[in-house]
């Protein structure tokens, strides 16, 4: 990147706890994006997520953390809009096309939901890098790791076909 510009990181958010601190899955994909951040010469990291049940947003909560782990205030650019993943990718192009940004988008979440991340950030027009995961699974038990698994099974395909009927619609003439 040229001096100047920045790389946008998206960090996908995850439940917050009742008592309104980070989960476990939170944590985890926040400590990716800033180790990755650290080896980026102009990062901007984007956390991304609102509030829900009157908890704080997944976006705000994530900021703490980020700047827990040394990242500063002008490094952080919270989006507390989003209710869901594809909601998410759609808030973030909207914030990143507003501030003039045109090229690539680092994406950062746990491993079984990344490839999804990806492919909406991808299908949104983004070049898209991918950050590596978390080294420690999300989830402990086995059969919770097979739970996200195969959700994300199912929510892969039916996020891509949403976010084409966008994508279509937008390029169709209207009636």
């Amino acid at each position: 990147m040229g001096a100047g510009r920045r790389l946008p990181i998206v960090i996908f958010g995850a439940r917050v706890r009742p008592d309104g601190t980070p989960s476990r899955t939170l944590r985890l994909r926040v400590e990716a994006a800033a180790s990755f951040a650290r080896d980026c010469e102009n990062p901007l990291l984007i956390p991304t997520g609102g509030p829900r049940d009157g908890l704080p947003s997944e976006a705000r909560v994530m900021a703490g953390l980020l700047r827990e782990l040394g990242v500063a205030d002008g490094d952080i650019m919270p989006e507390e809009t989003a209710r869901d993943t594809l909601d998410s990718v759609l808030a973030c192009s909207r914030l990143l096309r507003a501030i003039g940004h045109d090229g690539p988008v680092a994406v950062a979440s746990s491993a079984y939901h990344l490839p999804r991340c990806m492919v909406l950030m991808a299908l949104a027009r983004w070049r898209v890098v991918r950050v590596p995961p978390p080294r420690h699974p999300a989830a402990r038990s086995v059969s919770r790791r097979w739970f996200w698994r195969l959700r994300e099974g199912a929510a892969l395909p039916w996020d891509v076909l949403l976010m084409l009927v966008r994508r279509a619609r937008a390029t169709s003439p209207h009636d």
